[in-house]
């Protein structure tokens, strides 16, 4: 006989649980299982209290669970037995309640829903073509949302009262709408308005998008105003168009992404796996790249240095409506034109994105023929997102969409939860390999092991980021971008600010790179806390293991263009020793140090580490053929005193970087003389490869002095080897390919020998290749150690600042802090007699 007694029960439910339909879920399940009680959100999270029949609060628990809205993410459930409120006949949805503190997870930003899209282009339907158009499941999040917990009040939208129809849906438990915070109609909502350069207005409302299509059609160059910030657009098809605007925003040459209507679209013009199109069509919609089919109808402007190509699909309604009217303006100006429009982020290049109208009419003047902008207020600068799918470790594609979110039947136990390809609330996913994380993963939170005080992790100089630490949670910025000019500098301090006060959290520590110039070190100082460097290389290493939760003693291979070493030189081909949880950090190999003549001019101008190598090698004239940065005699007065400067050894910093050796490589060969964006020879030398090549180079591994060294001047010698006896250049590339990775994995084995340990972090920007990034790990796999890789942040300098701020926990715990206006630099090098236990 089933038991009558009322029980109630009281449920505190932390994680991503508002701004996603949390509470309209938990009204509607409560009725269905006739409980009683009410729900609000507060900074805890959402609050539930729930009475009725243990049978049904039990059912109750396994749907909480197991039917949560697609955008939840559910962190930890605290349950309690209280006391049966007498008389109580219904479920409510209570007033949010303001607090301090709170555990709130932000949702980012997400894709336009199917239910949302059929009401658009529906012309029956009252938001028919609405640029704004939004539901409890789908739309903006993080861009708009100012303060905790998340009610319209506390978001950009606060200013657009609820017209009586949308005040209806948001009070209505049975619409998806029942509290969409940023819930609009044309009645209500935020509107556009078409623009010409001097700011003039052109039209608005719907003819406003009408007319943006017609001027995109028309060849010209338009500056959008998306979710996260503009966007400058322009017909992807046109040589013109895509030359015009290169030519005014400085971006010669770097590949620019391309938006298209459809996934269909997308297939015609590269090859688009399953798991890459489930990215293209699902909540995040992130650009993917993917590889380019050649002569599809795109202009060849839009990626001149590799084949792949980034796409992306729609993700804002704004962007629906756009290509609705484009692709009827090319059916009658151009019929059988791709309609794709190049969607790069809307900025001078190496300035942050630009966020509000009146900003970006004076930053984009000078590029943008037209504005089209909207009247909501874009509160975090995000630009778009940057991933590549990479195949399984067995050769299998990973499996698509979004993983379970929780465990069936029951209330959810503490930690972290799963992470998979397409999850909307995911962090990251494995099987990407992340370039930018920005919209759509930004602000999901990287777990990390144990609780600590808030740590502040400062980022480095390039590809900047900032991290900063909350309970076990590591809270990673979106891209900021480098930090060489005024600009972007007050962007990372905006987005400090930010971050410190949505998530209510005071850091006590503060990490820094250990270059006392960075803009990012600097700032340091200005904290007022207690603050500890850490190398760049090793931070690196730090952040892939802190994405594991890994604590214990690990090898790491750090390989990328430059990072201030701890023994005067460059560092960038690293094998390296960490212990987290002991705070130590040792340098245990790297590859052949050389010169990088000119400095920073090295790395701008290839071709003189290509000379630098000739020169370690003993070539220190052109001998058998002629070295291609000669040709035409354009460079003959600089090489000589590039070789003046070698022989005396001035103005020639020695660097043990792997990115230069790719620059070398791609110098001898004559792919890369000048670069205009930075890893632009590398990629261009991994292009080239001839994929059927088998042979590589060999790549000893020796002792020298303290230190095991990868032979990367024997690796070059037999480059120049093949090249004087005219082998082709994508048979050479493809053997240094080979020959580098077999060489690494040796510098990994011997690391390992000398050590018992066994785990090999992999991290730096030259793990974006994408052919170290397949290759590297399942070579190290296969010679019996265990790699890991970054699944959920960029291996690139972006990672830096998780390094750090996981590294500061580390320091907080053993109270090797300083004090305010101090830097220190505990665990330096090892300290026990490598006595290391393998594992974690």
């Amino acid at each position: 006989m089933p038991d009558s007694t009322l029980y109630r029960r009281r449920l505190t439910i932390a994680g991503q649980v508002q701004g996603v339909g949390f509470r309209p879920f938990v009204y509607r399940l409560a009725g269905r299982e006739g409980l009683t009680g009410f729900a609000f959100n507060d900074v805890r999270g959402v609050v539930v209290e729930l009475q009725g029949s243990l049978e049904a609060l039990g059912r109750f628990g396994a749907g909480l669970t197991g039917e949560a809205p697609p955008l939840a993410r559910i962190v930890t459930v605290v349950s309690e037995d209280v006391e049966p409120v007498p008389g109580e006949t219904a479920f409510g949805i209570r007033q949010s309640l303001a607090g301090t503190g709170h555990a709130v997870l932000i949702a980012p930003d997400t894709a336009v829903c199917p239910d949302c899209l059929a009401e658009m282009f529906n012309p029956a339907n009252r938001r028919y073509l609405y640029p704004f158009t939004n539901c409890t499941n789908c739309g903006p999040r993080h861009t708009i949302t100012r303060t905790i917990p998340y009610d319209r009040p506390g978001t950009s939208m606060a200013c657009f009262p609820l017209c009586p129809a949308c005040e209806r849906e948001y009070r209505d438990p049975a619409d998806r709408r029942f509290h969409a915070q940023p819930n609009a109609c044309p009645e209500c909502g935020p509107h556009v308005r078409l623009a010409d350069a001097s700011g003039a207005t052109l039209a608005e409302r719907g003819e406003a998008l009408e007319r943006c299509a017609r001027l995109l059609a028309g060849g010209n160059v338009v500056a959008v105003k998306g979710l996260g910030g503009f966007h400058l657009c322009c017909d992807a098809a046109s040589d013109a168009a895509v030359a015009r605007l290169r030519a005014r925003k400085g971006r010669p040459n770097k590949p620019l992404a391309v938006m298209v209507a459809d996934a269909q679209t997308a297939k015609s013009l590269a090859r688009v796996d399953e798991a890459s199109a489930a990215l293209l069509t699902g909540h995040i919609r992130p650009i993917v790249l993917c590889r380019a089919i050649a002569d599809a109808g795109l202009s060849a402007l839009i990626a001149p240095d590799t084949d792949a190509l980034g796409l992306m699909l729609p993700y804002t309604p704004l962007h629906q409506v756009l290509f609705h009217h484009y692709r009827r303006e090319l059916r009658s100006l151009a019929p059988g034109r791709t309609a794709a429009l190049v969607m790069t982020s809307g900025n001078i290049s190496g300035e942050p994105i630009c966020l509000g109208n009146r900003e970006a009419a004076r930053r984009l003047g000078a590029i943008a023929d037209a504005f089209l902008f909207h009247n909501r207020d874009i509160l975090i600068r995000t630009d778009d997102s940057v991933v590549r799918c990479l195949p399984a470790p067995d050769g299998q594609p990973y499996a698509s969409g979004a993983p379970p979110q929780t465990p069936p039947g029951g209330m959810i136990p503490p930690g972290p939860p799963q992470r998979g390809p397409g999850a909307p609330a995911a962090s990251g996913a494995p099987g990407c390999l992340y370039y930018r994380r920005a919209r759509g993963y930004v602000p999901g939170p990287v777990f990390l092991a144990g609780d600590a005080p808030p740590v502040l992790g400062l980022g480095p100089l390039l590809k900047c980021t900032v991290t900063l630490t909350k309970g076990d949670r590591a809270f990673v910025s979106q891209h900021i971008g480098d930090l060489e000019n005024l600009e972007t500098y007050a962007f990372y301090r905006e987005t400090i600010a930010h971050m410190r006060r949505v998530l209510t959290a005071e850091p006590v520590l503060a990490v820094r790179d250990a270059h006392p110039d960075y803009l990012s070190s600097r700032h340091a100082a200005e904290l007022g806390i207690p603050a500890v460097e850490l190398q760049h290389h090793f931070a690196h290493i730090h952040a892939v293991l802190a994405e594991h939760r890994f604590e214990g003693p690990a090898l790491g291979l750090a390989l990328d263009g430059s990072g201030y070493g701890l023994d005067g030189t460059v560092w960038g081909g690293e094998g390296l020793y960490v212990h987290p949880r002991a705070l130590v950090n040792e340098r245990l190999g790297r590859l052949t140090p050389v010169a990088m003549p000119g400095g920073e001019a090295a790395i701008r101008e290839p071709w003189r580490m290509a000379q630098s190598y000739l020169a370690a090698i003993g070539e220190k004239e052109p001998s058998g053929r002629a070295w291609t940065w000669l040709e035409g005699q354009k460079r003959a007065q600089a090489s000589r005193l590039v070789g003046q400067m070698l022989e005396k050894g001035v103005n020639c910093p020695r660097t043990s970087s792997c990115g230069r050796l790719f620059d070398a490589v791609a110098g001898l060969l004559g792919l890369s003389h000048e670069i205009s964006y930075e890893g632009q020879a590398a990629i261009v030398l991994e292009r080239v490869q001839d994929a059927s090549e088998t042979h590589a180079y060999e790549a000893s591994v020796a002792r020298a002095g303290e230190l095991l060294e990868l032979d990367s001047l024997g690796l070059f010698a037999q480059v120049l080897a093949d090249w004087r006896a005219g082998v082709p250049a994508p048979r050479i590339s493809r053997r240094f390919h080979l020959g580098l990775i077999a060489g690494l994995v040796r510098l990994a084995g011997d690391m390992a020998e000398a050590t018992g340990i066994a785990t090999v972090g992999l991290s730096g920007g030259a793990m974006q290749n994408f052919t170290l990034a397949t290759r590297l790990p399942r070579a190290l796999r296969l010679a019996g150690l265990t790699a890991l890789r970054h699944e959920i942040l960029p291996p690139g300098d972006a990672c830096i600042s998780l390094g750090q701020a996981a590294y500061g926990r580390m320091a907080l715990c053993s109270g090797q802090t300083g004090q305010t206006g101090q830097s220190v630099q505990p665990g330096q090098s090892g300290g026990d007699g490598f006595s290391r236990e393998p594992g974690r």
